[in-house]
């Protein structure tokens, strides 16, 4: 059997999900321009020529309530992260900024923070301002929960959130090592099976790479996904942004590796959207991994270099853009709601 016949047999939904990781990572790159052609087939019959093109801009911000703390400092973030989102950590000073954003022409707002030990958003104290919030506005909330229990899932069922992002690990490598955490894989189905009781719409996020730069059983977060959420509406692809290692154990995903695994993706959930979210690594690398990504299925991307969005329109000459003032993990339902104007948001127009 030649190889793109076998690939094609392992890539039929019953088969790939058997494979040995590293065996079909070896497959696919010695077959890698065959491989993203019968994936990015796969988008266009499901999706058609249409990318999704996300800019959050000031009318979706990202909000810390834990400011810049987080007692985790996961080893591939130490809070740096949060230093790049709007802190409010008082309840009604959210109450207040939010209703404000909205009357001021705002779209949503993604509500985040640091972790406690136990790997959780503290988010309790804030759950009756979001109610409160989606009361009195249209504004599409996404909560970033991290670990939590089934209170804490009924209370913003009831609150009205809009979107669940929930990070997926099923590497208890990464949960240990990475994340600083004394859980396992069981903790993080607990917590999506509990979202799910109460009816939260859970958009799963996968980073690639998060084991110091390397590939690391990513194919077991994408069937953890495949068997509690076997038809989500989306799936968040992000890649791990290496950060400053004076042991130097960190190194930048190989966009190659990232391109596999967003494939892998795609042959798993065929009608699925797939965005290629707003963490990957910057410089020279990123448009190499957008045009991967491109290539690979995604349907949506969050603020892309304009010169990706111009060789695509080389590659594929019919396909159609759409933009949004929002972050991409917002369901379709909401979309007509976050449309924008391409010409509203500065220096994006191609």
């Amino acid at each position: 059997m030649n190889e793109e016949k076998k690939i094609k047999r392992i890539f039929k939904k019953r088969k790939i999900l058997g494979q040995n990781y590293e065996k079909l990572l070896d497959i696919i790159e010695d077959n890698l321009d065959f491989f993203l052609n019968l994936t990015y087939d796969i988008k266009v019959k499901n999706f058609g020529h249409v990318i999704k093109v996300y800019i959050p801009d000031t009318k979706f911000p990202a909000i810390s309530i834990t400011g810049t703390a987080c007692a985790l400092n996961c080893e591939h973030c130490n809070a740096k992260y949060l230093k790049g989102m709007k802190p409010i950590t008082n309840k009604l000073e959210l109450e207040d900024f939010l209703v404000s954003h909205f009357e001021n022409g705002g779209v949503g707002a993604l509500i985040s923070g640091g972790c406690d030990l136990n790997g959780k958003v503290p988010l309790n104290d804030f759950i009756e301002s979001i109610k409160k919030v989606k009361s009195r506005t249209d504004l599409i909330i996404n909560v970033h929960t991290g670990l939590l229990n089934a209170e804490t899932s009924k209370a913003l069922s009831k609150a009205g959130v809009d979107i669940i992002s929930f990070d997926v690990n099923a590497d208890n490598n990464i949960i240990k090592e990475i994340y600083h955490l004394n859980k396992n894989v069981d903790d993080y189905k607990r917590s999506i099976q509990s979202l799910k009781k109460n009816g939260l719409k859970i958009v799963p996020h996968v980073c690639i790479g998060l084991y110091y730069g390397k590939l690391h059983h990513e194919l077991k977060s994408l069937k953890f996904i495949k068997k509690i959420l076997p038809n989500p509406d989306l799936i968040v692809l992000i890649a791990l942004i290496p950060p400053k290692d004076p042991l130097n154990k960190f190194k930048t995903p190989n966009p190659k590796d990232i391109g596999k695994v967003i494939g892998i993706t795609r042959i798993l959930f065929p009608k699925t959207e797939i965005s290629l979210g707003c963490m990957r690594p910057r410089g020279s690398i990123k448009i190499e991994i957008e045009k991967l990504a491109f290539k690979a299925g995604i349907t949506r991307i969050e603020i892309p270099s304009k010169e990706t969005l111009r060789w695509m329109r080389e590659i594929d000459p019919i396909i159609k853009f759409e933009y949004y003032s929002a972050c991409c993990a917002i369901p379709k339902s909401y979309e007509k709601q976050a449309r924008s104007n391409i010409r509203e948001i500065k220096g994006f127009l191609v």
